[in-house]
């Protein structure tokens, strides 16, 4: 299970887009998933609007969920008035916090232009980003893991193979089955995600 199996179900929710952010650690989230037009995140990244959105504010101070309008101060703010511009007139902000065993933060932005999200919806949003946010994968193997650990730490496969003594073909299967129990789509993606789960 991973973001891309609620992506039509956040497009339908949220059609004028929508940002997900999973298990958000110290400087990254896991996986992110981003349907706003191109357009507007242009705007929103060369404007510097990360680090002085309201919305992202709230997911880091609240959990649960809240329509913008529901949202004190929130108006007033220069990156509100941007998303206005951009026609996202109606909104809500949906963030899952952390446990003791998995202190990271879910959150989620979802835009409308024609309405406010119903109690329903929201509920439904959160209830789905709870489930990703909770879901844990299988665990990698102590072999795929010392591959990946290896890989993340810059060496090359043919490296990885001599220091383990076995095959580069070996290699090859052990990171991709690390990769695909992280349901990740690159070693690359594997190696952040093992290691912002503190496995590496």
């Amino acid at each position: 299970m991973n973001l891309s199996d609620f992506q039509s179900l956040f497009a339908e929710l949220a059609p004028a887009g929508c940002y997900v952010a999973l298990r958000v650690g110290f400087y990254a989230p896991e996986a992110e998933l981003n349907l706003f037009p191109a357009e507007w995140i242009d705007h929103y990244t060369l404007s510097g609007h990360a680090l002085a959105d309201p919305l992202l504010r709230w997911c880091q101070e609240n959990a649960g969920y809240a329509r913008w309008r529901d949202i004190d101060g929130l108006a007033a703010t220069r990156v509100m008035r941007d998303y206005q511009s951009f026609g996202y007139t109606f909104g809500s902000v949906v963030s899952i916090r952390g446990t003791l065993s998995m202190p990271k933060r879910s959150l989620g932005i979802f835009a409308r232009s024609d309405r406010d999200l119903l109690d329903s919806e929201m509920e439904e949003i959160q209830k789905s980003l709870s489930r990703i946010h909770a879901y844990e994968p299988k665990a990698l193997t102590d072999a795929q893991l010392e591959a990946l650990q290896l890989y993340s730490r810059g060496y090359l496969q043919k490296e990885i193979a001599y220091k383990l003594q076995i095959s580069v073909g070996a290699v090859k299967a052990r990171l991709r089955g690390g990769a695909d129990r992280l349901e990740a789509r690159t070693l690359r993606e594997a190696a952040h995600i093992a290691a912002s789960r503190g496995l590496l």
